[in-house]
């Protein structure tokens, strides 16, 4: 005879529906999945916010802006750039003009950098005549035309990321990468491998890296306590891109360096998130990779994310964070109970046109 099952004292009995795979997941529409569950903190129109980080960050910022909060930008353009090419030299792109940041020792190096912590050693690029800033080396298109332009931009530049890490009152940082390329005499980290791009290879003084949960946690929690020192009334956002390696130095295959990258930064994350009161998660990578969504948020190369999950991802953004509820309507367009919407297929043509210093490695793949 089986014994009757008692489930009166169980634990999971009672708890709240996000707490259920099949409740919330399983029998969810993939529109309507949403797995923010409590946000620490609320964005406000008044709000000053500043995004950073790899190449999924963009998409962050662009909307930010399309829908009418305040996005912090502390570098215009040059005087002597027209307005119609400003874009093209990455003004606008980020608050400050730093490109994409892929992974923390990259951003934590940008901090100590803009505040005299950290004076790197390495020497710019050359391509003929002109230089190459090696920690933006691809942020405008034709270089800089003496050394002496170079190093007043850099100035102006790290000025620029001051006011920002000054100003804003939320900073929301995508990270991307564990795998990084190091300069051997100083520990400069770069944005993308020399050589693979611009650059020259040398193996005597390059090295390749692959940060640790330990290593992603440090830079992080150094980081936040910097920031803090400055701008004590700061809020941080984490989120994880879910765009996969496009390459892996590693030896694994791409597909479990993948794995072990993502997970390295979304355990880092959790931990991060348990030291400090002031920084949030937002699942960003679990909208974007659940198995939920049985693979349609991915473009056919497996890799670009489409956006529809785009769409997903920033309606998810604004119904956790600001209480707006951005629908997309059959006839294409998108709403919101702001007064701030646009076409979702005008809002698309603008998210989808981003810059990723990472993908030059198909190139190099491929043979240039």
């Amino acid at each position: 005879m089986r014994f009757e099952r008692n489930f009166n004292n169980c634990p999971y009995s009672e708890l709240d529906d996000v707490a259920y795979w099949k409740k919330s997941v399983a029998q969810i529409d993939l529109p309507d999945l949403n797995p923010m569950n409590r946000p620490r903190f609320n964005l406000m129109p008044e709000d000053i916010i500043a995004s950073a980080g790899s190449c999924f960050a963009q998409h962050i910022s662009r909307y930010v802006k399309e829908n009418g909060y305040q996005f912090l930008t502390t570098e215009p353009p040059h005087s002597f750039i027209p307005t119609d090419l400003a874009s093209e030299y990455n003004y606008g792109t980020y608050p400050a003009r730093f490109g994409n940041i892929y992974t923390s020792r990259q951003l934590l190096q940008l901090f100590k950098r803009a505040y005299g912590k950290f004076k790197p050693t390495i020497k710019p690029y050359r391509v003929e005549e002109y230089y190459i800033d090696p920690f933006r080396p691809f942020i405008q298109p034709t270089g800089f035309i003496s050394l002496e332009e170079m190093e007043s931009d850099q100035i102006k530049h790290l000025l620029a990321v001051k006011a920002m890490f000054e100003n804003l009152d939320v900073f929301i940082f995508t990270l991307g990468l564990t795998e990084c390329w190091e300069y051997v005499d100083d520990g400069s980290i770069l944005p993308s491998c020399p050589g693979c791009g611009v650059g020259e290879f040398d193996s005597d003084k390059y090295r390749y890296k692959n940060l640790t949960v330990g290593e992603v946690v440090q830079d992080l929690k150094e980081f936040i306590s910097l920031l803090n020192e400055v701008n004590s009334s700061a809020k941080i956002i984490f989120t994880v891109s879910p765009v996969p390696l496009v390459a892996t130095n590693s030896g694994d295959h791409v597909l479990t360096a993948t794995t072990y990258s993502k997970s390295v930064l979304r355990v880092a994350v959790q931990e991060i998130k348990s030291m400090f009161e002031n920084v949030d998660y937002f699942p960003s990578y679990e909208i974007i990779t659940t198995n939920a969504s049985r693979g349609r948020y991915f473009h056919t190369d497996l890799r670009n994310v489409l956006e529809e999950g785009v769409s997903h991802v920033m309606r998810c953004f604004f119904d956790s964070y600001m209480g707006i509820k951005l629908t997309i309507e059959n006839d294409g367009t998108s709403t919101s109970n702001s007064e701030n919407y646009r076409s979702y297929n005008e809002f698309n043509r603008i998210l989808m046109d981003v810059i990723c210093e990472e993908e030059l490695l198909e190139e190099a793949i491929e043979g240039g």
